[in-house]
């Protein structure tokens, strides 16, 4: 709870004014009962016309009053409710993007949204309705119960009695309803998997006519979410009807009672009609509670959901002491081996430093299940192309995700430029490495904006060159506008290799230290995929560059190669070597080239 009060704290001023004046709005209101008793007893009854109307005249008056006390309550509920809204949703939004690939992969896409949205909703309405009901229906039911013994306190037994009754109901209503408040936001969730799963892969649906089965698939989930509805409402619905029931019972018993105290002269008749408006502000108040008790129930559950994403800390945390090497001197002398020659020996040491070290690496995606990497050993030098290889589920890609630390190895250290990873700012380590992850994301706005991700203070040329160099000039070149070209959602209106070489231009416009290139041309034709290697290889002035690939003509003119089999290292070493040392690399050869393509 301490986790979301703290997003109160800017309003309390409206969390303390908007009370106090919906408690003036309802000491307002449980004073307009006597006065109707008074206007019977002394203005009716007598035919007194002047009290009738100087009464009149106060409950106009109170009225009033009443209406700007619930308008300022209104407006600091909405002031207070809103902003507390919108702080909340701010602060989950950077907490979830601090968290780690590992925290997001436990919730899941789907869970994320529906936790910042629909949950963030609930407590916001939650505390909207703390403000405006939470003080003024307890203080209503209570005050009128009070206003009735000073009527009549035999009388006012009848209501004590009652109020035990509402209590268990109260209880039998929770107890039962808040679990499945809980299944309810869970299945939510699931809906939304569904949801996310179909939008996203539309045209893999329908280029194999699953429609119907994926239609299927939804309404079992929507017909699950409905059942959880409609066993949590049918509890639900009975709160209110049984309270009416209740006081109605009560109101029955007064009226008998109250009968008889007339006939014996104990009770005038503005006193019972009173009696019976303090009755029916008592059913509206507990109806407005059992309302009440629903909105927070439910509000609890969402409460649980946020707070657990706000309890998640990243597994992958800022070092307490960084330390960060000369990373432009090293670089310099993998650019100018002569000129760095001449300077201090330890200059000299630190360009023999290799550019990313994995030492006896080992990472799982589950610290009980099997491992993805297993005690990886391996150098890559600086200004060196590298590339990886191996059978699909491998550990390619995770081999490169924990060099930017999107993941923390289990043991063993990934260094950088001598330093291990886990002692970069994560900040200074991720912007001197490039990436261009598998699936190629690009962001609604134009070509020129996705390009300048990689550097936003890019110039046009900087940016034609990043296209240049990325195969991408070319295509752009042809759209009418050209690098003001708008990008749609997702990069929907651009076909894959054209969005996969936009992606390399937005990895390599701030020439990196380190760049990633993750199975980024599996999209490209093979012209287009050798042309990119050979520009990547004309501009890459010392850069260190890790190429993921299923083919051994993107690798085989790499500096290294490194071929993974199940999460191991099956071999090291150039195209030439590996084809006599490496039985692994030898059947990825055979089963892609000739033999005497292999060997060319």
């Amino acid at each position: 709870m301490n986790k979301i009060t703290v997003f109160l704290k800017p309003y309390r001023k409206q969390l303390i004014i908007g009370p106090i004046f919906k408690l003036l709005e309802a000491i307002l209101e449980l004073l307009l009962p006597t006065i109707v008793a008074l206007m019977v007893n002394r203005g009716i009854g007598p035919h007194n016309s002047a009290y009738v109307y100087r009464m009149g005249g106060l409950m106009l008056l109170m009225s009033i009053l009443g209406f700007a006390c619930s308008m300022v309550c209104q407006y600091s509920a909405a002031r207070a409710s809103q902003g507390f809204g919108t702080r909340l949703r701010n602060a989950m939004f950077r907490h979830i993007s601090s968290l780690s690939y590992a925290e997001l992969d436990k919730f899941g896409t789907p869970s994320l949204i529906n936790r910042i949205t629909n949950d963030v909703n609930q407590l916001q309405l939650a505390v909207a309705m703390l403000i405006r009901l939470v003080i003024r229906a307890p203080f209503i039911a209570i005050g009128a119960i009070v206003m009735s013994m000073i009527l009549d306190f035999r009388l006012s037994l009848v209501l004590l009695a009652a109020a035990p009754v509402f209590a268990a109901l109260l209880y039998w209503i929770i107890s039962r309803s808040s679990p499945l408040y809980r299944k309810y936001q869970q299945k939510l969730d699931g809906i939304a998997q569904v949801l996310s799963e179909n939008l996203s892969g539309i045209r893999v649906i329908r280029a194999f006519a699953k429609r119907r089965k994926e239609k299927e698939r939804f309404v079992a989930a929507a017909d699950d979410v409905t059942a959880t509805a409609l066993r949590v409402g049918r509890i639900s619905a009975l709160l209110s009807p049984l309270t009416s029931l209740v006081v109605n019972a009560s109101i029955l018993a007064i009226l008998w009672a109250g009968g008889i105290h007339i006939n014996a002269g104990r009770l005038s008749q503005g006193e019972i009609i009173a009696f019976i408006n303090y009755v029916t502000q008592i059913l509206l108040a507990l109806i407005v509670t059992s309302n009440l008790v629903i909105i927070f129930t439910k509000a609890n559950s969402s409460l649980a959901r946020v707070n657990e994403v706000l309890a998640a800390f990243s597994s992958v945390t800022e070092p307490e002491h960084p330390a960060v090497p000369p990373v432009a001197e090293t670089r310099e002398a993998a650019v100018f081996p002569a000129v760095q020659a001449g300077r201090n020996g330890s200059s000299a040491s630190a360009a023999r430093i290799p550019a990313i070290e994995f030492d006896h690496v080992s990472f799982g995606y589950s610290s009980a299940g099997e491992l993805a990497l297993d005690d990886i050993s391996v150098k890559i030098e600086r200004g060196e192309t590298v590339g990886l290889i191996g059978g699909t589920g491998s550990g390619k890609s995770t081999f490169v995700n924990l060099i930017p630390r999107f993941y923390d190895a289990f043991s063993g250290e990934v260094r950088v430029d001598g330093v291990n990873v886990k002692d970069y700012p994560l900040l200074r380590l991720r912007k001197s490495i490039g990436i261009v992850p598998q699936k190629a994301v690009l962001f609604t706005g134009t070509i020129e904006g996705n390009i300048r991700w990689g550097k936003p203070d890019a110039t046009e040329d900087e940016i034609r060159v990043a296209a240049a160099v990325a195969q991408a000039e070319e295509f752009i070149s042809k759209l009418p506008e050209g690098l003001d070209t708008a990008v749609s959602r997702g990069g929907l209106n651009l076909s894959g290799g054209q969005k996969q070489r936009l992606t390399i231009a937005r990895a390599v416009i701030g020439r990196p230290d380190i760049l990633i290139l993750d199975d980024s041309s599996s999209a490209l034709d093979f012209a287009t995929d050798a042309a990119l290697r050979r520009a990547l290889n004309e501009t890459r002035a010392g850069m260190t560059t890790l190429v993921v690939s299923q083919r051994v003509g993107t690798v085989r003119q790499a500096d290294k190669i490194i071929v993974l089999e199940d999460g191991r290292i099956a071999g090291v070493g150039r195209h030439e070597d590996l084809l006599h040392s490496c039985e692994v690399y030898r059947e990825i050869c055979s089963s892609q080239l000739s033999s005497e393509e292999a060997v060319r």
